[in-house]
């Protein structure tokens, strides 16, 4: 139900109806009128809620429709009970529902109608359509927002009217409130007219595609970034908008789904979402020479078909995990991998890839995490436990949420000396595992538990002046990023406003990107530094976590990988108990960590490693595995991407203009070879038609 309040409301509504036809039997007024407001504002709520509910109501044909016909039935029913059935309020009822639901059809025909016609066949960002064709406004938010919701919604005038006209017997009133449902649910039908038909509407997908093209071969882009996927998935593609922002060729993103467009992280880089496989392989792409894949799924062939381009995975992350030696990784022209621990990966799974097309080129995700310089003075030590999910196969290796995640919480929140916790889950836990899911709700109740107690424990000391500061600066700087991005954004436009007035402000972005900086550097303020904490949603991000904790504990994943870049101790949960020398031997990344079994008991060694740098036993391990994980620190990161791009680059170009010398030659040998008299086709084969 998602809250108490749904869930009440739930409960009334579904107990609504039956009170309804009681009412309606018996006969009373009264209680028909406030069991039908009980209904309608429950439906109300639960709609504006986005209940799950109402989405199964819909799936077992008691959608919102099925419920307002009954309650107007049991009107007509009420009626029929208080013996009016020779009254003309009943007939007019009856012919004011049936015209009512009479003006449904062509209600409901043109929003689909005008939502059809507003969809676009490429949506874009960033890319200047505006001065290329006409897309003309799209109607009033409240025409087509919860248009069905609203429309039958407009029945309430007529049940008002009738319930008075039952309970004082004059039928004016109730004529009254039909005349009222049924002019504006004419109105309401033909306001939306105009939208179906002359320049209200956008141009032909032809045009779209045609403008598209046209700003291709203006702005010439070099590097694409590729992606297809879920809306769970949409932080694959925007872990790599800052690298794209920061190439030296021109970049573009090309997405499959338009549910990613609509995920998309705030960027500068030009981008098109094109749904349609046909649309995309008709796209003017001949000046790209490198197209970059961060994901394997069954779309990328229709950009992988494409000869002129070199095509490379970069994938969304690097571990240990079977995904990142995924055979099809193979298809490309290259696989780029953070450090040399990633070709290895390769050759020891030997899955086709090639030791040749394997390029490090470092994670340049990686650059803001800071290394660690030791526990400040005067601040316990912060401990982040970022458990990863529990995946698709029940593997008990996957996380350690289930079988550890308790006794890890536990040791940390009763260390002694003390430790602060950050509890960070993967927001993917709990999706497919109901013991996933229990167990984190534990874990996330021990956390506050435990915070709960240490604010009430005098040893623990709070600056309320400097704290409350803080959450003045966070209210302010949200305040303001709402305001950029509700001026900014895509709210409230539908897709064809969003790709017309899809143009980066570029001076708002680097605002934005400014206060999520304060942003972060204030919430850490908010609260002091020695308190327990949940953290869920986009914010803070992971790596703002990474910044401000000295250890963590996680489990087999690209987490473990990227944390190795701030140098400081680690801890990976064996939760398969397959013994940490043959879990160190099947997985690179925790070579260097304090290997921990399901019962945590090793937490100590990471914690004297916390308190005592300078006796910590993996420090030099760290530093090589670092290197061998993620590369040299120099030439940073985004250098080596630049310079593999640059590369791959020179290889397209080399390849397409041999292929263009290989084609005129054969052309020309074909030509010198054909016999006298005779036309060579197009395709090079003789017509067979002679001349004289």
């Amino acid at each position: 139900m998602g809250s108490a309040a749904e869930l009440a409301a739930a409960v009334l509504m579904v107990a609504g109806f039956p009170a309804l036809m009681l009412a309606a039997l018996v006969p009373s007024v009264p209680a028909f009128a406030a069991a039908a407001a009980v209904t309608y504002l429950a439906d109300h709520y639960l709609h504006r809620k986005g209940s799950y509910l109402i989405n199964r109501l819909g799936k077992v044909r008691a959608g919102l429709s099925i419920r307002f016909l009954i309650r107007q039935l049991l009107l007509v029913l009420l009626l029929a009970r208080l013996s009016l059935a020779d009254n003309l309020i009943y007939y007019g009822a009856i012919a004011c529902f049936i015209a009512f639901y009479g003006l449904q059809a062509p209600h409901g025909a043109l929003v689909q109608l005008i939502r059809n016609r507003r969809r676009m066949p490429v949506a874009t960002r960033n890319i200047d359509l505006k001065s290329r064709i006409r897309i003309p406004d799209a109607p009033p938010r409240g025409l087509l927002h919860r248009s069905a919701e609203k429309m039958l919604h407009l029945d309430l005038a007529a049940v008002v009217g009738i319930l008075v006209a039952a309970q004082v017997e004059s039928a004016l009133i109730g004529f009254v409130g039909i005349g009222i449902t049924v002019a504006l649910g004419t109105l309401y039908v033909l306001a939306l007219v105009p939208y179906v038909r002359g320049r209200k509407i956008p141009p032909k997908a032809e045009r779209v595609l045609a403008a598209v093209d046209d700003w291709l071969g203006e702005y010439k882009p070099e590097t694409v970034l590729y992606f297809s996927g879920s809306k769970d998935s949409a932080y694959q593609v925007n872990m790599w908008l800052d690298t794209m922002e920061n190439l030296d060729s021109k970049p573009l993103i090309i997405l499959r789904e338009r549910v990613i467009l609509n995920n998309l992280a705030p960027t500068t880089v030009p981008v098109i979402c094109v749904p349609g496989g046909v649309h995309l392989m008709n796209l003017d792409l001949s000046t790209v020479r490198v197209a970059l894949y961060a994901a394997n799924v069954g779309k990328n062939i229709h950009l992988l078909r494409v000869p002129t381009m070199k095509h490379v995975f970069i994938g969304h992350g690097d571990s240990d995990k079977l995904a990142s030696v995924n055979p099809f990784s193979k298809v490309y022209d290259e696989v780029w991998t953070a450090g040399r621990a990633g070709r290895d990966r390769y050759a020891i799974a030997d899955v086709g890839v090639r030791d040749d097309d394997i390029v490090e080129v470092g994670r340049p995700q990686l650059a803001p995490i800071q290394t660690w310089q030791g526990v400040p003075d005067g601040r316990i030590p912060t401990v982040l436990y970022a458990p990863t999910w529990e995946g698709w196969d029940g593997n008990p290796g996957n996380t350690s949420i289930v079988l550890a995640g308790e006794n890890i919480v536990n040791r940390l929140v009763t260390a002694d000396p003390p430790v602060r916790v950050l509890y960070k889950p993967h927001p993917f836990t709990g999706t497919v595992s109901k013991e996933a899911k229990a167990a984190h709700q534990r874990i996330t109740a021990l956390v506050r538990k435990a915070a709960a107690e240490r604010a009430a424990d005098s040893r623990f000391a709070a600056d309320s002046a400097a704290q409350a500061q803080a959450k003045a600066e966070l209210a302010r700087i949200e305040a303001r990023i709402a305001e950029l991005v509700g001026t900014g954004g895509d709210k409230g436009r539908d897709e064809a406003e969003a790709t017309r007035d899809g143009l980066v402000d570029a001076a708002r972005h680097e605002e934005v990107a400014r206060l999520r900086a304060e942003w972060n550097d204030a919430y850490w303020r908010s609260f002091p530094t020695w308190e327990h904490r949940v953290i869920t949603g986009a914010e803070p991000r992971l790596y703002d976590c990474f910044n401000v904790s000295d250890a963590m504990v996680s489990d087999i994943s690209s987490v473990v990988s990227d944390f190795i870049a701030s140098g400081k101790p680690y801890a990976v949960t064996d939760s398969a108990e397959v013994g940490a020398e043959e879990f160190k031997r099947n997985n690179t990344a925790v070579r260097a960590a304090v290997i921990l079994s399901n019962s945590a008991s090793e937490l100590g060694e990471l914690l004297d490693a916390v308190r005592d740098p300078a006796a910590d036993p993996l420090a030099e391990d760290r530093k090589e595995l670092k290197q061998y994980l993620l590369g040299p620190d120099e030439p940073t990161s985004i250098d080596q991407f630049n310079t593999a791009v640059a590369n791959l680059a020179i290889k397209a170009e080399t390849r397409n203009v041999g292929q263009e010398s290989r084609v005129s030659a054969a052309a020309e040998g074909e030509l010198a070879n054909a016999v006298p008299g005779q036309r060579v086709s197009a395709a090079g084969e003789t017509d067979g038609v002679g001349t004289a």
